[in-house]
C-alpha cells in the first residue's frame, strides 16, 4: 500500500469568525502533481501554509506569494523609496549571498542552481541587493531556492507572478523535468498555461476540497456589474501643457552598473501608453523617476507637465498630479490600514493615513467603496481581503484625486483571468474621461483595451516604439 506524502483529516481553521476550512480533508500521493485554483478568499493560500508548517524542508517547502527579506540586522523595517537609494541600499545582501546562504543551510552545491538562475533570466542579478530587485526577480529568487532544494513536496503560491513570458515558458519545462525527478508539485493558481506533469486538479469549496476533472471546471468570481463612475471622477483632468512626460537620453547607473541608457520617451496629453520589457530592463527605474521616488530624476533631462524635474517643484507638487500602483508600493503598505484607510491615504500621498480628513473628501471615499463593491469591508484591514479586492482599494487610492497621469504598474499582479478582466474593464471606465495612462504588463492580451502605443525596454534600452 503506498504511503501518502501528505494525508490531512478533518482539519478545521477559523481567522476570528471566518471559518476557511471545515472536516478538510485530503490525501496526496507521490507522482500527483496538482493545481488548487477556483475563486479568491477561499482559503488557498491559508490551505498552503498549513501543509507546510513544522516540516522538514526537505520533504516539504513553501514559496509564498510574496517574499520576505530582512536587512543584516535582520530587521524587515523597510520604507517604499528605500530601494532607489544607493546609499542605503547596501544594508541587505546580495543575491549571491542570500543564495550562498540558503546552499549552506541545507547541504546544496551552488553547481546545482546556476542552470536554474539561467533558465529564469536571473544569472546577471547575483550581486544585486536584495532591496534593489524588482518584485518579478523576487519571485525569481525564490523559485530559485524551491527548485534548487527539490523536496519531496514543492507548494509554490501563484508561481508565476511577476515572471516575464520567456521565463514563464522556461520554468514549465523545470517544472516538468524536477516532476520527473520524483518533486510532488501543488501549485496555488488559476493561471490557464500549466506544465505537462499536472495530473491533478482541486479547489476549496464551503471548506472543503472538491476535485475536478479539468481548470475549466473550477468555479468563478462573480461577474462584475457595471456602474456609473463617480461624479467627481466624470471631469476631465485639466492639462496645462500638451507634454505629459519627456524624457531626453536618461541614463541611470550606479557605479558600473548601466540600469537605463539613453532612454527617449514623450507622452502627449490623454494618450495610453503600454511599457513593456523582460525582468530587470528598468521599467521600474523608468517609473520612479517620474513618480518622484528616484533621487537621479534631478540629475536628468526629465520634464513632467511642461517643466524640467529639479526646476522648483516639490515631490508633493510631482504626486499631485500622478496617481499610481505597484506590486513594491502593495508590499510596503501599511499592514494595519483598514481598506477606508487606505483609499483616504491617496489624499496625502502617505503608505497608510495619518490627517483627518474633510468632509468632501468622505464623501469621495464612499463613492469609491461603492463604485467598487468595497462597502462591506471598509473596515476591514487591507491585508485580510483575497488580493484582487486589496488592488481594486489600492486603485481606488490612486484615482481618488482624479491625477492627470495613472502609472499602473503590472496592476493585476498575483491576479487570475477573471479578476485581471474585472480591474481592466474598471481601468477602462476611468480613463474614457481623458486621463494619461502607463500601463505596465507583460501579455498584451491582459491589458485594457484603451492603450494606444507601446514602449519595449530591454537591457535599459529602448527597442521599440509603436502605436498599436
Amino acid at each position: 500500500m503506498k504511503q501518502p506524502l501528505v494525508q490531512i483529516v478533518q482539519l478545521n481553521l477559523q481567522y476570528a469568525d471566518q471559518v476557511v476550512l471545515s472536516d478538510f480533508n485530503w490525501t496526496i500521493y507521490a507522482g500527483e502533481n496538482w493545481v488548487i485554483g477556483g475563486k479568491s478568499g477561499t482559503g488557498k493560500t491559508s490551505l498552503a501554509k498549513t501543509i507546510a508548517e513544522d516540516k522538514h524542508p526537505a520533504h516539504v517547502y513553501y514559496v509564498s506569494n510574496w517574499y520576505q527579506f530582512t536587512n543584516l540586522e535582520g530587521d524587515r523595517n523597510f520604507y517604499y523609496q528605500q530601494r532607489y537609494n544607493k546609499f542605503q541600499t547596501n544594508d541587505t545582501l546580495t543575491v549571491y549571498a542570500d543564495l550562498l546562504h540558503f546552499g549552506q543551510k541545507h547541504g546544496l552545491d551552488f553547481a546545482d542552481a546556476e542552470p536554474i538562475l539561467e533558465a529564469l533570466g536571473f544569472q546577471n542579478c547575483k550581486d544585486t541587493q536584495l532591496i534593489e530587485l524588482s518584485s518579478g526577480e523576487h519571485k525569481k529568487l525564490q523559485l530559485v531556492q524551491g527548485l534548487w532544494l527539490r523536496p519531496k513536496l514543492l507548494i509554490i503560491d501563484e508561481p508565476f507572478t511577476g515572471l516575464d513570458q520567456q521565463s514563464r515558458v522556461n520554468l514549465l519545462d523545470i517544472f516538468d523535468k524536477i516532476a520527473e525527478m520524483g518533486t510532488s508539485l501543488i501549485l496555488v493558481t488559476n493561471e490557464e498555461n500549466l506544465p505537462t506533469c499536472i495530473n491533478r486538479f482541486a479547489e476549496i469549496e464551503n471548506g472543503k476540497l472538491r476535485v475536478v476533472e479539468h481548470p475549466a471546471d473550477f468555479s468563478k468570481d462573480a461577474r462584475r456589474n457595471k456602474k456609473p463612475i463617480p461624479y467627481f471622477l466624470q471631469q476631465a483632468p485639466s492639462f496645462t501643457n500638451t507634454s505629459v512626460v519627456e524624457l531626453r537620453n536618461v541614463s541611470v547607473r550606479y557605479g558600473d552598473k548601466v540600469v537605463l541608457k539613453n532612454v527617449n520617451w514623450k507622452i502627449n496629453a490623454r494618450e495610453k501608453w503600454l511599457l513593456q520589457g523582460p525582468n530587470g530592463s528598468g521599467k521600474s527605474t523608468l517609473l520612479s523617476l517620474l513618480n518622484g521616488d528616484h533621487p537621479q530624476a534631478y540629475n536628468a533631462d526629465v520634464w513632467l507637465f511642461g517643466a524640467k524635474r529639479g526646476s522648483g517643484e516639490s515631490i508633493w507638487d510631482i504626486k499631485e498630479k500622478v496617481g499610481i500602483i505597484s506590486p513594491e508600493m502593495h508590499w510596503y503598505f501599511d499592514q494595519n490600514a483598514t481598506v477606508w484607510h487606505t483609499i483616504a491615504s491617496g489624499f496625502y500621498d502617505s503608505i497608510g493615513w495619518f490627517l483627518e480628513v474633510k468632509y468632501e473628501e468622505k464623501k469621495r471615499i464612499e463613492q469609491l467603496l461603492d463604485f467598487f463593491d468595497l462597502l462591506p469591508y471598509k473596515n476591514q484591514l487591507l491585508r485580510t481581503l483575497p488580493l484582487g479586492k486589496q488592488r481594486l482599494a489600492l486603485l481606488a487610492r490612486t484615482i481618488i484625486k482624479n491625477p492627470p497621469l495613472l502609472i499602473l504598474d503590472e496592476p493585476c499582479q498575483g491576479l487570475d483571468v477573471a479578476q485581471t478582466n474585472h480591474f481592466n474593464a474598471v481601468v477602462d471606465e476611468l480613463c474614457a474621461n481623458g486621463n494619461t495612462l502607463i500601463y505596465v504588463g507583460h501579455y498584451e492580451s491582459q491589458i485594457p483595451s484603451c492603450i494606444e502605443h507601446r514602449l519595449l525596454l530591454e537591457k535599459g534600452e529602448v527597442v521599440e516604439e509603436v502605436t498599436i
